[in-house]
């Protein structure tokens, strides 16, 4: 049965976004995963490192999923209500979960992990993260690459320039790990198909991935909900595009 704009606007804006679990979209929105499957390949690392760092991990849950985790495993988050999500999943792990404002400079000393991870982190601080890792020692991430669902952000802000199209683009990334000194030894880059299917899914979406619609709010983007929704009722479907890279880099001997 086809619910009313009402009914999916109010629960999507009611509904919990902490962390980074996005089972609430299960049904109602689908997202492409990129092929080289960085869950499986933090993990494979993670089972053989010495003291890890995982920058910005939401609610931990990405983390969580590794098998194995070394005997010093640290994590930071900035936002407070994922710090406590992420303590409740991860302390019980021996995990420390440190609260940090995700702005340079981290609270470690220098040359402590031998591995550095991030998934989809806002900014990549490259001369801090050469700073904590250990020489011989290696920063894997998952990036957002660039115009990263720009067909839902251009929708709520109409175009965007190129500078800002390309703000995410992995050649940046390149460019600031070989200034803070680390060799770069993989480098991908994918896009994406996202399908979203009802407007609650949009809602929720761009409520949690902040960063796609900045400043975004229901009450003050009531109309054009309202236009995607008789959109997404006449197509069945609004089909965005995720742009993610994968950076590895590692620090000299």
């Amino acid at each position: 049965m086809n619910r009313s704009f009402v009914d999916l606007v109010d629960e999507a804006n009611a509904v919990s976004v902490d962390g980074w679990d996005f089972s609430w979209l299960e049904g109602r929105a689908w997202e492409e995963r990129p092929s080289w499957g960085y869950a499986w390949r933090m993990a494979r690392r993670l089972a053989t490192a010495k003291a890890a760092l995982d920058i910005q991990t939401g609610g931990g849950e990405v983390l969580n999923e590794a098998e194995t985790l070394p005997k010093l495993m640290v994590a930071t988050e900035g936002w407070p209500p994922n710090v406590e999500k992420a303590t409740r999943l991860l302390s019980p792990r021996g995990v420390a979960v440190v609260a940090d404002e995700d702005q340079p400079p981290l609270p470690f000393a220098d040359n402590t992990f031998d591995l550095v991870l991030s998934r989809h982190p806002v900014t990549a601080y490259w001369d801090d993260i050469a700073r904590v890792l250990a020489p011989g020692g290696t920063y894997f991430s998952q990036q957002v690459g660039p115009a990263s669902v720009f067909e839902l952000t251009e929708f709520f802000l109409g175009p965007q320039d190129d500078q800002t199209r390309n703000s995410r683009h992995p050649d940046f990334a390149v460019e600031g790990a070989k200034k803070a000194g680390l060799d770069v030894v993989d480098l991908r880059s994918q896009r994406l198909r996202m399908e979203f299917h009802d407007i609650g899914a949009v809602i929720y979406f761009l409520r949690k991935v902040i960063w796609i619609v900045p400043g975004f709010t229901v009450e003050d983007n009531l109309e054009k909900l309202r236009k995607l929704h008789d959109r997404i009722e006449a197509d069945g479907v609004f089909v965005a595009h995720s742009a993610r890279f994968l950076i590895e880099a590692r620090k000299p001997a």
